[in-house]
């Protein structure tokens, strides 16, 4: 090699080596390096913004940087989605319960977004869902609700949360026959109050909007959606445990990244919203009606895949196709 070369082809190397080495893993250490961003598909007070400023302000003594939450509801949670999107930013993450957008492909015929650009970063907490009916009904068990329901058809209304929820609710009725009508809100807890003055016949939603109503003895969980009980509810069964298994839908709450976000990335973060979710976190969220259940982006994306399964039985069922 003649000797005027060598020095540029050792410089060209150095460079090289030099950029080769600052890989992905490298990049995800150095995260974040300025302020970072949480959006919120629902408002205020709602369980994934408690359980969101919870952890950021912890996050944020984590990774020395100040973290913003801020809630953007509306739209069944697309407007929240399209601006998380449109930010093409790794420092704008989102914060939601899946059921924010699981069914989308089945509510709406053209979406701005594709699914696949959400991407799973830590499944943070399950959202108690009850199915609760008014005290004065005096029904036992979701079964006395099908009974009642068969018996009188067209003459009971439910009430719920648009999404995966609702549409798995919808389904069921459809599998089983029965008549019911759907009374629509734009806020749950005004479903909550009609349901303990019998103006609403069932309400399935986070147990959060429920409680009041439910502590001061004027409406009953009579079911979970839950695949597991809930601890501030010992005594109220699971869908499966009382004999409905296709009204199973845990209520996922976790956050997204961006596209195009480096797997590695994600599971760092993941791994820093584990360490900062102690004993206090975990009561404060058990407070609003949530169950603390850390998971990594693997961990996430089997139990989305999971509730994506159920939900296209149900279109299947009710002859649904997806728009995507």
């Amino acid at each position: 090699m003649p000797k005027a070369r060598r020095p540029f082809i050792l410089a060209l190397f150095a460079v090289a080596t030099a950029v080769l080495g600052c890989g992905l893993p490298a990049a995800a250490q150095s995260w974040p390096q300025r302020p970072v961003k949480f959006l919120v598909t629902l408002g205020p007070g709602s369980g994934v913004d408690i359980g969101t400023r919870l952890l950021g302000e912890r996050l944020s003594a984590r990774w020395g940087q100040p973290v913003v939450v801020e809630n953007r509801p509306g739209g069944d949670g697309i407007v929240a989605i399209t601006s998380f999107l449109g930010a093409h930013d790794d420092h704008v993450l989102l914060a939601a319960p899946t059921s924010s957008f699981t069914a989308h492909p089945y509510l709406h015929e053209n979406l701005p977004y594709k699914q696949s650009d959400l991407l799973p970063i830590a499944r943070v907490s399950n959202t108690i869902i009850t199915i609760s009916v008014p005290v004065s009904l005096k029904l036992a068990s979701f079964a006395d609700v099908v009974a009642m329901a068969r018996a009188q058809p067209g003459t009971l209304n439910w009430a719920g949360v648009t999404g995966a929820l609702d549409f798995t609710f919808a389904g069921f009725l459809q599998a089983k026959g029965l008549n019911m009508s759907k009374v629509p809100y734009r806020n749950p807890v005004e479903a909550a109050n009609d349901l303990a003055e019998g103006r609403v016949q069932v309400y399935e939603g986070a147990y959060a909007i429920a409680r009041p109503q439910i502590e001061a003895g004027r409406i009953k969980p009579i079911m979970l959606t839950n695949s597991v009980r809930a601890p501030m509810l010992p005594d109220v069964p699971t869908a499966a445990e009382a004999g409905f298994p296709e009204l199973t839908m845990d209520g996922l709450v976790g956050f997204f990244g961006p596209p195009g976000m480096p797997l590695e990335l994600r599971d760092r973060i993941a791994q820093d919203v584990r360490a900062v979710t102690d004993s206090s976190v975990e009561s404060r969220l058990l407070a609003t009606g949530q169950i603390v259940n850390i998971g990594g982006p693997s961990e996430f994306v089997a139990a989305i895949d999971q509730q994506r399964a159920r939900l296209a039985e149900v279109a299947k069922d009710l002859g649904i196709k997806p728009s995507q």
